[in-house]
């Protein structure tokens, strides 16, 4: 990856992709079905989180309820022919996506990205040009792998094979706004093992997203295979959901939004052709447990970078912490409240911003009530507290101490630029751990900073359950074949070539 420095030729590429971009603010978004731009009247905005007063990103058409029916049909009626395109072509494709990622599309990707979704050039570019490339490269080597796990025994008189083949139906794909590349997964995810999709984008990742889909129908996907739908999206949603050919929900988002699409489908089970699956990543508390023998040093520039940088919009961002006392009275949270307050803070298109904006006015409104809160339950303010959203929506990095371990900000999701501290005595490290581990409902991601093999080896133990996408979600592990194995239906088949029977019965049932 570039590194974009000062006077860089990468990073002075992307500073004339934003400016020529901001010229044509705002662009023009249609939905996308089987292949062709259709723009319905009904447009609604993609706005730009770090300059809310100027032209919105792009204006996007909003399906119609006929639309989203064209869209199931054309995709449903598309799929046998996709299924039984060879696996060599459907490879081709996705590997020609992602060089079309990295190459032709890159500067404009991460423009996108950047004024889009409030990200800087270091967080746009992990996002939308590698993360999203791998995703396209990694899918192709993943599905090849995959379809070469074969039985490993077969009698000499036959043969056994397992066929791989796509869900009936299709998957709708509904994708969050922090991450381009999810999008882009959501959809190569079934599409590549030959199934087909309705994609629902985020409203504040829309033109990102369609300009994936484009970079995706130009290396070759059929346009029936994946369908755009941006707009409203409980209308789309339940439509899909509603839908006989409904195979399955490939969904990233809030846990509460989950739950209530997983009730909705189960409810409706009579109305399926089958029983659709449900794979879904969502919301997480990332805690940093950090051991009396851990450096200070590099232990406080992982917590920033970790719960500030793209504002603390991942469900991987730092949110809870906890320190040793003989950490904290050497200075360890002095030091991380003295860097958090160098932080700068602004819009992406200055380099020397760290963090941006929150995404929109619900989002800054959300965490700076949530900050109020911590501070009526009697948390300590050290960093940041307030924000300002009269031209853009800007959180500033803070920091809260606690001495409860499971106050408000110590349980529920901020997705914000927002870090909880509480300090335990360094000789309850086990049962920090414990406390750790039961805390919250969420179990996506974790860290544990040691020098001593002992204390990293008991935590690992102890927070077996506490990190892994484990109960963050169905935790089917993006990135690995369990991953793509939940969008087929695998067929076992045997031939035989032996001799006939001659007769019925069996050597046994002989007198």
């Amino acid at each position: 990856m570039p590194t974009y420095p000062p006077g860089s030729a990468e990073r002075k590429a992307i500073d004339e992709a934003l400016v020529e971009m901001k010229k044509q603010m705002p662009f023009e978004v249609p939905c996308v079905i089987n292949g062709k731009e259709i723009k319905t009247g009904n447009k609604l905005k993609q706005l730009t989180p770090d300059s809310v007063n100027t032209a919105p990103l792009c204006e996007y058409h909003a399906a119609t309820p006929e639309l989203v029916t064209e869209a199931i049909e054309g995709a449903v009626k598309v799929q046998k022919a996709w299924a039984a395109t060879s696996w060599y072509d459907r490879a081709t494709i996705f590997l020609k996506a992602a060089a079309l990622v990295s190459g032709k599309y890159r500067n404009q990707l991460i423009a996108a990205t950047m004024l889009g979704q409030g990200k800087n050039v270091w967080q746009a570019d992990i996002d939308a040009i590698a993360e999203l490339a791998d995703f396209f490269k990694f899918s192709v080597k993943l599905v090849d792998d995959g379809y070469k796990n074969q039985p490993l025994i077969t009698p000499d008189d036959a043969v056994n094979r397992i066929e791989y083949r796509p869900l009936e139906g299709f998957v709708l794909a509904v994708s969050p706004f922090n991450f381009t590349a999810i999008g882009g997964n959501l959809v190569t995810v079934p599409s590549i093992l030959g199934g087909v999709c309705v994609w629902k984008p985020s409203p504040m990742a829309t033109y990102a997203n369609y300009l994936t889909h484009k970079i995706l129908l130009e290396a070759g996907v059929p346009g029936s295979v994946i369908q755009f739908v941006p707009g409203d999206a409980p209308q789309i949603v339940d439509q899909c959901l509603s839908h006989r050919d409904f195979a399955a929900l490939h969904f990233t988002g809030s846990t509460d939004v989950l739950r209530s699409l997983w009730t909705k489908i189960g409810s409706q089970m009579t109305t399926y052709r089958s029983y659709p699956r449900i794979i879904g990543e969502t919301g997480g508390k990332n805690f940093h447990l950090i051991h009396k023998s851990a450096d200070i040093k590099a232990t406080v520039i992982h917590c920033i970078r970790s719960g500030f940088e793209y504002c603390g919009q991942k469900c991987s961002a730092l949110s809870r912490l906890y320190i040793p006392r003989s950490l904290y009275e050497a200075g360890w949270l002095d030091e991380f409240v003295k860097q958090t307050k160098e932080i700068k803070v602004g819009p992406v298109t200055d380099h020397v911003n760290f963090t941006g904006p929150v995404i929109n006015e619900a989002s800054f409104d959300r965490i700076l009530k949530l900050i109020n809160q911590a501070k009526e339950e009697g948390g300590k303010i050290l960093a940041g507290g307030s924000g300002d959203k009269s031209q853009g929506y800007f959180v500033e990095p803070t920091i809260i101490l606690t001495e409860d371990p499971h106050s408000l900000t110590m349980k529920k999701e901020v997705f914000g630029p927002v870090v909880t501290a509480y300090v335990y005595e360094d000789d309850k490290w086990a049962e920090t751990c414990d406390l750790i581990d039961n805390t919250t409902d969420y179990a996506l991601t974790g860290s544990v900073f040691s020098n001593d093999r002992a204390a990293l080896a008991e935590a690992s133990e102890l927070l077996r359950n506490a990190a892994g996408s484990l109960g963050s979600g169905t935790n089917d592990k993006s990135g690995t074949w369990a991953h793509f194995s939940r969008f087929v239906s695998a067929r076992t088949i045997k031939e035989n070539f032996g001799a006939d029977p001659t007769d019925f019965r069996h050597p046994s049932n002989l007198a």
